[in-house]
Formats: C-alpha cells, sequence, structure tokens
C-alpha cells in the first residue's frame, strides 16, 4: 500500500487540494533529507517547525505515512495531558490514515495481536502513569528489539521536556520518554511545535536537541504574527485598550456587529476570546461584564444602533459581500434577544466545543485557552494577562488569534499598548528564528527584549545556558591571535587617525574568526549571534574601532580607554568591535597581540547554549 498517496487523495477529494500539495512538498523533503538516510541503528530527534494553528496536524500525518512508505512499522503520537485532545487526536487518525493499526491508550491486545502486520499508530496522552504503562508494553511485546519506533510529539516543548534538570534528577514523563524511545532497537523522535524557544536552548548532551529542523511554511489564507504585529506600524485590526473609555462595551458591540454580518452572510460561527487573567474570580467578573453590557444594548436602543453603524463603517469583509446596515443591525438585535452564549473556560468549568462551534459567542478564560484549543470563526480577541515575568512561548500560545478560518477585514485585538509591544517583540524573534531554519544555521540563536524570557526556567540547565546581554561590553582575559601578522593585515587599512568606521558584520565576523580565547570568552556564541543577525538583514552594518600600540594591563577589569568606551556606547543599536593592538608590555604572554572587544545591541539578551562542563 502507498500511505501517503493514499492520504493525499482523501485531503484532495474533500476538496483540498492545495493543502495536499503544502503535505506532500513536507513529507517528500523530510523524507528525502532526513528518513531515508536513518541508519536504523542510533537514537536520533528532529523538529518540524510550523507557525501556531497553521495546520501541523496534517504535516504530520504526512510526515508518518511517508516513514510507512519508507519501512517504519511503530509510530507512537503523543498529545498534551488532556483526555478530549488525546480523544480528538485518535478519532482524527482514525478518519485521516488508512492501512494502519490504530491504537488508543487502552488498546494493548490490539497492537499485540496485529504484530506489525499492519505499521502500528499508538496515539497517546503525556500522562505519566500512560507513558510508563506503554513503555512495559512496547518492552515487553519485543516488536521493537528489531524495528525501529518512530516517535511524534505535539507540542513538544510542553511537558517533555526534563523539569528538574537543576536538580540532577529526571521529571517522570521525560523520563518515561526516555525509556519509550531507547526500549527501541532504533528511534527516530520528532518534535512538533510553533514555539521551539525551549527545545532549541537544550543541550545536545541532555537528548533533547534537535539534530535536525525542518519548517514548513503555512497556506496563503494564514493569518499570523506578520499580520497583526507588523515589523512597522499598527494595523487597523488593532485597538490599545488604553483609548477606550469603556472597553467591553466596546468589544461586545464590535463582535456583535461582525457577527450579524458573518451570521447574515452564510457564515456559522462567530467567537470573541476574552483572556483577562488566570484568576477563575476575574473570569466571572468578566463574563458579569459582559451581560451587563447586553443588558445596556438591550435598553439603550438608539446609542446601540449608533453604535453598532460606527463599527459596520469600520469592516470591510473579504470573505463575503457586506450586507446592508439595516441587515446588519436587524440581526444584532436578534442576538440581544438570546441568540448570544457567553461561556467561561477555565479549570473549574468544562466547555465542550461544540458550545462555541456555532452562533455568536463570547468565551472568557484563562490558562485553558491555550495549546491544542482551536475556537473557529474567532474574530475579537481582548487580551490583558500580565505576568512579572512573562515568558514568550506562554503568551504566543495562548493567543488564540492566528488560523485559516478568519476574515481579516473583520478582525480586531483589544490589546494594552505595553502587551501589544511585546508580542511584536516574540514575533521578531520568531521570525528570526524561522530566517535561521531557513538558512541552514545548525546552532539556532534565541533573543530577547530584557524582562522577557524564552521560556520557563525549570528546562533549562543552569551550567549550560549563557545569556549575553546586548549593550555590555564583552573582551577576553586570555585571547590568543591564530596569526598576529594575519590580523594586522587584514586591519591594515583601517587607521588609528579615524574614531571608527562602518562594516559589514560579515566584515567583523571574519575578524573573529582569527581570535581564539578561554571559557570567559566565547568566540562561538558571539560568531552564531552575529550569524542569526545576518540571517534576517544579509546586509546588517556594524561598529569597527581600531587602536593600536595600547599599553593596557591584562586582568585590570576594563580594556578600553574612557573615550573608547564612550565611542562605543554612542552606537546603541549597533554590533560595536574594538580591535586594541596591546602592547604586551603588561601581560598578554609578554607579546603583541590583538584585543577585541564586542558589544551587541542594547537591550537584547542572546541565550547561548554550551556543551562544556559548567
Amino acid at each position: 500500500m502507498q500511505y501517503l498517496k493514499t492520504y493525499l487523495k482523501k485531503i484532495t477529494d474533500r476538496g483540498n487540494p492545495k493543502l495536499a500539495g503544502s503535505i506532500a512538498k513536507t513529507a517528500e523533503e523530510v523524507g528525502d533529507r532526513y528518513l531515508k538516510k536513518f541508519s536504523f541503528t542510533d537514537h536520533e530527534i528532529g523538529l518540524l517547525l510550523g507557525n501556531i494553528q497553521s495546520g501541523k496536524t496534517g504535516q504530520m500525518f504526512g510526515i508518518m505515512c511517508r516513514a510507512a512508505d519508507l519501512g517504519f512499522p511503530a509510530f507512537v503520537l503523543l498529545t498534551t495531558d488532556n483526555v478530549v485532545l488525546q480523544q480528538q487526536t485518535l478519532d482524527r487518525v482514525k478518519s485521516d490514515l488508512d492501512g494502519f493499526c490504530i491504537c488508543g491508550e487502552n488498546d494493548a491486545g490490539l497492537f499485540t495481536d496485529n504484530s506489525l502486520i499492519e505499521p502500528a499508530i499508538i496515539v497517546l496522552k503525556k500522562n505519566a502513569r500512560i507513558l510508563k504503562l506503554w513503555s512495559n508494553i512496547l518492552n515487553s511485546t519485543g516488536f521493537m528489539k528489531g524495528n525501529p519506533l518512530f516517535i511524534i510529539d505535539d507540542e513538544a516543548d510542553a511537558a517533555s521536556l526534563n523539569t528538574l534538570v537543576n536538580r540532577d534528577r529526571q521529571s517522570s514523563i521525560n523520563k518515561y520518554l526516555d525509556s519509550i524511545k531507547n526500549g527501541a532497537s532504533s528511534s527516530l523522535y520528532l518534535q512538533v511545535t510553533g514555539t521551539p524557544q525551549a527545545i532549541f536552548l537544550q543541550t545536545m548532551v541532555s537528548g533533547w536537541h534537535p539534530y535536525f529542523t525542518y519548517y514548513f511554511q503555512p497556506g496563503s489564507a494564514y493569518l499570523g504574527g506578520d499580520f497583526f504585529f507588523p515589523a512597522e506600524g499598527k494595523p487597523a485590526c488593532i485597538t490599545y485598550l488604553d483609548t477606550l473609555e469603556n472597553p467591553i462595551r466596546n468589544v461586545v458591540i464590535r463582535h456583535l456587529a461582525v457577527s450579524a454580518q458573518i451570521l447574515c452572510s452564510g457564515g456559522k460561527v462567530s467567537n470573541c476570546l476574552l483572556h483577562p487573567s488566570v484568576r477563575v474570580a476575574a473570569h466571572k467578573r468578566y463574563a458579569d461584564n459582559i451581560n451587563k453590557e447586553l443588558h445596556w444594548c438591550r435598553d439603550n436602543t438608539e446609542e446601540f444602533e449608533k453604535e453598532v453603524r460606527r463599527q459596520y463603517e469600520g469592516f470591510t469583509p473579504e470573505k463575503s459581500q457586506k450586507v446592508p446596515f439595516e441587515e446588519v443591525l436587524m440581526k444584532s438585535r436578534d442576538l440581544l434577544l438570546g441568540g448570544v452564549k457567553v461561556l467561561i473556560m477555565n479549570g473549574k468549568t468544562d466547555v465542550e466545543s461544540d458550545e462555541y462551534s456555532s452562533g455568536c459567542c463570547f468565551v472568557v478564560g484563562g490558562n485553558t485557552l491555550g495549546r491544542g484549543v482551536t475556537f473557529p470563526g474567532l474574530q475579537t480577541i481582548y487580551y490583558t494577562r500580565t505576568s512579572k515575568k512573562p515568558q514568550a512561548d506562554t503568551m504566543w500560545q495562548h493567543s488564540r488569534m492566528f488560523g485559516y478560518d478568519r476574515d481579516p477585514g473583520m478582525m480586531m485585538v483589544y490589546i494594552d499598548e505595553r502587551l501589544y509591544k511585546l508580542f511584536a517583540d516574540i514575533n521578531a524573534t520568531n521570525n528570526s528564528i524561522i530566517a535561521q531554519v531557513e538558512k541552514g544555521i545548525d546552532n539556532v540563536k534565541v533573543y530577547y527584549p530584557e524582562g522577557l524570557n524564552p521560556t520557563r526556567k525549570n528546562v533549562l540547565d543552569n551550567d549550560h545556558v549563557a545569556v549575553i546581554s546586548g549593550g555590555t561590553n564583552y573582551y577576553p582575559f586570555y585571547p590568543d591571535n591564530d596569526s598576529i601578522e594575519g590580523i594586522s593585515k587584514l586591519l591594515e587599512s583601517f587607521s588609528d587617525s579615524d574614531p571608527y568606521y562602518q562594516v559589514s558584520l560579515r566584515m567583523i565576523k571574519e575578524i573573529l574568526s582569527h581570535i581564539s580565547s578561554g571559557p570567559d570568552f566565547k568566540i562561538d556564541a558571539f560568531q552564531s549571534v552575529l550569524d542569526t543577525i545576518l540571517a534576517e538583514t544579509p546586509t546588517a552594518q556594524g561598529i569597527l574601532i581600531v587602536r593600536r600600540g595600547r599599553n593596557v594591563a591584562q586582568g585590570t577589569g576594563a580594556l578600553l580607554s574612557p573615550n573608547d568606551w564612550k565611542l562605543g556606547g554612542s552606537f546603541p543599536s549597533k554590533t560595536v568591535l574594538t580591535m586594541y593592538q596591546v602592547t604586551g608590555e603588561k601581560g598578554w604572554g609578554g607579546r603583541p597581540l590583538w584585543v577585541p572587544n564586542i558589544k551587541l545591541p542594547e537591550g537584547i539578551m542572546y541565550y547561548d547554549v554550551f556543551e562544556e562542563e559548567g
């Protein structure tokens, strides 16, 4: 059986030929680059990187089918620890993939009886009890002694990583995942996520840093980070809450008008998501406020009509013809008379997906609005959740605004200006990560503004993750030059008499490539940061300062003269490399030597993973 061909035909027959084409491209490229080269003796780990809610599941299924065509007989598909999500994934596997023996968490007998006659897919949630059970099942059958195991870990940065790394222990889920993959004679572990920050900050020795990364682009109808958070300017779909006198009323009327347009045009659902806080009490308060504003709309017909007209004039539907205002107003009033659902979705209230799959809905919640939860027809978002120590991957996962089935001409996000800036910064780094992956850079670098952490600290090994702070001057205490004469020749056209020169970052990289140092100054880390900047901006420029004949003492705590320190500081947004040729009379091995001092752009924290013993 040709598993990939069969799956692609099913997608095409459902009316999605473009999706089938995208899945085919991903599956063939991953198959040719990585699966065909699999050794069948090693335990390898890779990363499938996609945007939030951009169709990762279909891409995963395509890769699994391609792997089955290439002889992989056993698959474990991992979901987050959510009963409903695990069941939904299991149902989708059964619906989409033909010719496989598909097992749920209680199907050990089915898996054993099949004896890998048909390739097996086992769908498990990342729960310690379940993983321990299936580790024992896989080991006891003996099937994996002579067969490779293909593990697909959806949302791999959540729960899978070792949360006890800094206590020299192993968290339960991480331990049982290790047991499952290492229990086979060989394995390929494919991490899948749209927020890879924690994964890229794992060490190779941990066993969880990917050997390879494949990025698949979203389809043309996808609304993602660049739509909501472009590099320059605030788009029309963003409203700062600071500018509104009554934000909740604005949100309610806006969503009623948009819902009326969608439902009058034959649409099935229009959702509004409110994400104010993690606190359950806040969810109840916001739900009460929504109901209060709905009452106001019913009681103040003239003002309500004015506000609906104002909102109506501001949106420009792209997926349907704009309905006449009178119809939108009439439908809005009909919704007020009983067509609106206000739902609270948190750890204390269960809300089934069919409750927000039709009609006009307002959904209020906290953490449960994150990974794995998809809101169809999401057109209006109210986001004010704050944190003293915000984490980029968590914030991005909570922004459920991304997806395919939104009408771009009627989207609206209500958000604090400060939070909007944080999201824009996260999007910039996401674009940097993607650019690095697409350029084939192995050592992907992660960076964020000060005050924004890439991920939760308990999964980062403190002994192997360093932070390089932009705006800080770094120089080596124990430098060496591969050729002092070679560096001198490289710098001979740069005179001491000129205060500084504007040069390509590639020139700065070339100069640094001739320097070596001890662990106090990681040349590779600085080179990787420059690669990160160049991946985004190939023509990026920096500042070069060259000084000769400096009789500076080694190890005194400062290399630069006050004037040069001040000069470098006058370029806050640039990379500044100052090259001092020291005389060697006060240390430095007693010989003339070129010593670098580098300062990266201010306000940015660069994260570096190193493998040496800390």
